[in-house]
């Protein structure tokens, strides 16, 4: 079955202009609950109250405001925040072109597909192999829902994928992240760590070879509950015992298989809290990782910014 598409425009840079659609490159499923009265199992409903009245106040009365000083709002109308949103013009405006691993990942926000719509086959294909030959990704901006994206644009498979990005003053820096101290590894430290990697090394990311589990675990809980079963909590999990930085690449080595295959992971026994691992050298404690099974294996990611 085709792709819907739910928008279209024009691409545009220099003289060039290229009619595009665009399509949903993905939308997250997971499992989600409603809210229930306990007492009769009716769905409850959401309201919204005046703290300062004591009332219930219903949408029609509502204004939306924008809190410029500690409980000061500047109130607007409907029509005068309509007069703020950019002009929907439809056009996705290419202002740069970039090195492909330039690109930080953590910029990214969604994703789309970009297809061609009638009449620019052409001038979209060229597109798509000239970035990949120069190992380029546009810059540009794209208007959409009354608002200025930023965008960048790269090539994919056969045509091209468009990430709604990040403003620069939208992401924190991780210079703000606590790393930790500087510390020196011993040869065998280093030597276990990389031979552990090359024991879970894959040639390339196949996120196919993963699945939600608690999605699973929650779909088969229903079921049992809808036949009438009941469903019994799980026992606390041991904790886990307390090892060396040393130790555990060790153990790790010694359980991680000689060849890493298709990955599989063990479904969680229980949503007890997860024990920790004391760390030499390190501070405050670590989550302790799993063991591997002899009989499974996980795998790791590999991708790059630039075009697939």
């Amino acid at each position: 079955m085709a792709a819907r598409s739910i928008g279209s425009g024009t691409i545009s840079f220099g003289l060039v202009s290229i009619p595009f659609k665009l399509y949903t490159a993905a939308s997250a499923k997971g499992v989600s609950f409603n809210m229930l009265h306990k007492k009769c199992g009716g769905r409850m409903k959401q309201q919204y109250l005046c703290p300062v009245d004591n009332e219930v106040v219903e949408r029609s009365d509502m204004v939306k405001g924008f809190e410029y000083a500690k409980d000061q709002y500047v109130k607007f109308a409907d029509d005068e925040l309509k007069a703020l949103e950019a002009e929907r013009t439809g056009t996705l405006d290419l202002l740069q072109f970039v090195p492909a691993d330039t690109v930080d990942f953590v910029y990214i926000e969604k994703s789309y597909y970009l297809g061609p719509d009638k009449g620019g086959d052409r001038a979209y294909r060229l597109l798509s192999e000239a970035l990949a030959r120069a190992s380029r990704i546009a810059v540009g901006r794209y208007s959409a829902r009354g608002k200025d994206n930023l965008v960048l644009v790269r090539p994919y498979k056969d045509g091209l994928i468009l990430h709604e990005v990040y403003y620069a003053d939208e992401v924190r820096a991780f210079d703000e992240v606590e790393t930790g101290g500087a510390f020196e590894f011993k040869p065998i430290e280093l030597e276990l760590a990389e031979k552990l990697i090359q024991q879970l090394d894959q040639p390339k990311f196949d996120p196919s070879a993963f699945k939600d589990e608690y999605a699973e675990r929650v779909h088969a809980a229903v079921e049992r509950k809808v036949a009438g079963e009941e469903i019994l909590t799980a026992p606390e999990a041991p904790k886990a015992q307390i090892i060396d930085l040393l130790e555990a690449l060790k153990r790790s080595v010694a359980s991680a298989p000689a060849t890493a295959t298709a990955p599989a992971i063990e479904p969680a026994a229980s949503s007890a809290p997860e024990a920790t691992v004391k760390v030499e050298g390190a501070k405050g404690p670590k989550k302790a990782q799993p063991r591997a099974s002899k009989k499974k294996a996980a795998t790791g990611t590999d991708g790059s910014a630039g075009g697939d």
